[in-house]
């Protein structure tokens, strides 16, 4: 049953990638995932508590290089909160259509969502900047959108992988001794050893009385 619940865990760890490309919060899904699934296994069967900080610490640099990432892309093209806002609905749904869009796997979605943060922020800069503006913070946001991605996607397949590794279910865990095979020695306290009969008893044979002269 542990292998099932480990083929379930890589589903939704692939799946935690894609939503990362999204925009959506698919890294803790990952680290959602990995969690339920040491409950569900047994604690420190295969998953103990080191991996578990490993793959969050992971998610967390992850998030933290993400924001950097864009804030730096948004500022150097001197975008506005409403920028930022428009790069990230934008993204999210630039990266839907171009995953349906373009039938290449990944290839599509990031495509999508960079040119998804383009509009979004070049649409909410414009209503109130002129078009060289809203062009300038367009580009710086899918520039940032672009890196943070990457990076991010960086992260994403390291988790995947400590994930995948540390919690390979190898075996089923601590064999038990059955109590009726422990060796004498073993024998709890005030219990004889059993003794086996032998197969067949041997032969008697009763001495023959000496002749009695006549």
């Amino acid at each position: 049953m542990n292998i099932v619940y480990y083929i379930l865990l890589l589903i939704l760890m692939l799946t935690g990638l894609f939503l990362n490309i999204l925009g959506l919060p698919g890294l803790w899904l990952i680290v959602l995932s990995y969690i339920v699934y040491a409950v569900v296994t047994g604690w420190n069967i295969y998953v103990g508590l080191p991996s578990i900080i490993v793959v969050l610490l992971l998610a967390l640099g992850a998030e933290l290089v993400e924001f950097l990432a864009g804030a730096a892309g948004s500022h150097a093209a001197g975008g506005r909160k409403r920028g930022m806002l428009g790069a990230i609905v934008g993204g999210i749904i630039g990266g839907i259509v171009g995953t349906g869009v373009i039938p290449i796997p990944i290839v599509g979605t990031v495509i999508g969502a960079c040119a998804g943060a383009f509009i979004g922020a070049f649409a909410l800069e414009y209503t109130d900047k002129g078009a060289d503006h809203a062009m300038r913070v367009g580009i710086g946001a899918a520039k940032g959108r672009f890196w943070g991605i990457l990076w991010k996607s960086a992260f994403g397949i390291l988790m995947f992988l400590v994930a995948a590794f540390a919690g390979l279910p190898m075996s089923d865990g601590p064999a038990v001794t059955p109590a009726n095979t422990l060796p004498p020695a073993t024998q709890p306290a005030g219990t004889m050893p059993a003794t086996t009969m032998p197969a067949t008893l041997p032969a008697t044979t009763t001495p023959a009385s000496p002749a009695t002269p006549s």
